[in-house]
């Protein structure tokens, strides 16, 4: 296999700077998705933590070097999980945090940002407008710049879950990982082809924000005018060059997902599970729902990335919205 940019040793020291209460989350089998899925189906809990995502195994990886040997002052731009990790992670480290997002964003995850003491600017537009923003900072105050996805702490960070997922390799055949910057996708799956090379590694993204998917299809970037999605998390126009290059040599399928499985997911999950999800921690469960025979009678790992949702609109999704193919 050829090699990536992140390096297995670096992971598995990433998990000695990683604060305990991000790491070994919940993997279990939840047998009361399985009647209506078709499949056996494990969940990989990413929301039992003080931040609510996974961002945290990376920006802890971030915050710890710089605290270690870098700038005291460092910005990045959110659509509002890493600015909540960051802020957390760089609050207990004594690092002055700036996060730029867009005003469109959740508001919970913004209201969330401020009270972890973090500086907000928020900008008249999309994410790709809060990375142009949290540059011009970056060069204008000359610190540090976080770039989810592209800065490699939070690919390894991430792929922290690898490692728990590959103590359990021998029991699943694929895990559904969301897909929106990269940082997730590459990083478990890094680990999980290098580790339990077996399992199939299947990135899911929403058909209204669907740039990464078409770039890993086609094997070169491709950008979109605008994104059309409930789930903001993975809303990115813009792929990274080199964070494609990192999926193309660990993701065996990129699948794209309708809204109304999205929302079916997020019910399910609720339903099923008790669990209160935003929109991109249901991807997995959507891929299934599109395409059951595919998953069909096979053991499949869905990491729930993030469960940071304004609850006036989970609400209307989750009580009023069609339930989509294959809910019930």
């Amino acid at each position: 296999m050829q090699q990536t940019r992140l390096d297995t040793a670096r992971i598995r020291a990433a998990r000695r700077v990683i604060d305990p209460v991000f790491l070994d989350t919940p993997l279990y089998r939840c047998e009361a998705l399985e009647p209506v899925l078709g499949c056996a189906v494990s969940i990989k809990l990413e929301t039992a933590n003080p931040v609510r995502s996974f961002k945290a195994r990376g920006t802890e990886v971030v915050a710890s070097r710089l605290a270690a040997h870098g700038p005291r002052s460092v910005v990045c731009a959110s659509a509002g999980n890493l600015g909540q990790a960051l802020a957390w992670s760089g609050r207990g480290r004594g690092l002055d945090v700036t996060v730029v997002a867009s005003r469109f964003a959740t508001a919970a995850k913004l209201d969330r940002i401020r009270a972890l003491d973090a500086r907000l600017e928020l900008v008249d537009g999309d994410h790709e407008m809060a990375r142009e923003r949290a540059a011009a900072i970056a060069r204008r105050d000359g610190i540090r710049l976080v770039e989810d996805s592209l800065d490699i702490e939070t690919c390894e960070g991430a792929a922290t879950i690898g490692l728990e997922l590959a103590d359990k390799a021998p029991s699943f055949d694929a895990v559904l990982i969301a897909l929106g910057g990269g940082a997730l996708a590459t990083g478990v799956g890094h680990v999980v082809k290098t580790m339990a090379p077996a399992a199939q590694v299947i990135c899911v993204q929403p058909l209204g924000a669907p740039a990464m998917t078409h770039s890993w299809r086609r094997r070169r970037v491709v950008t979109t005018d605008s994104t059309d999605t409930i789930a903001d998390g993975v809303a990115g126009r813009r792929p990274i060059p080199a964070v494609l290059d990192d999926l193309l040599l660990v993701a065996d399928d990129a699948v794209l997902v309708q809204e109304a499985s999205i929302v079916a997911g997020m019910r399910m999950l609720l339903d099923h599970a008790g669990l209160v999800v935003e929109p991109s921690a249901a991807l997995g469960i959507a891929a299934i729902l599109e395409d059951r025979d595919r998953f069909a009678g096979r053991h499949v790992v869905t990491i729930v990335c993030g469960g940071n949702v304004d609850m006036d609109a989970y609400r209307r999704w989750v009580g009023a919205a069609d339930p989509g193919p294959g809910a019930s």
